[in-house]
């Protein structure tokens, strides 16, 4: 008697989509291209503008840590 041939099983591992991907994905269903593109330049405005504050706002700190140190 033969043994019955073994077969091999594949597990396949899906990754799970982040929450930003998810929710690009979702908006591209519901709006449409010149909708979508018009809010991604206004959060990367928003970014670059929170970019800009904190490096003005450290360099304030380090004109002040400058003036402070000179007798």
């Amino acid at each position: 008697m033969q043994a019955a041939p073994v077969r091999a099983t594949t597990v396949r591992a899906t990754a799970i989509p982040s929450f930003g991907t998810a929710l690009r994905a979702v908006e591209s269903l519901l709006m449409s291209g010149g909708q979508r593109t018009a809010r991604r330049n206004a959060w990367n405005s928003v970014l670059e503008d929170r970019r800009r504050a904190k490096d003005r706002i450290e360099t304030e700190r380090a004109l002040r840590q400058s003036v402070a140190g000179r007798p």
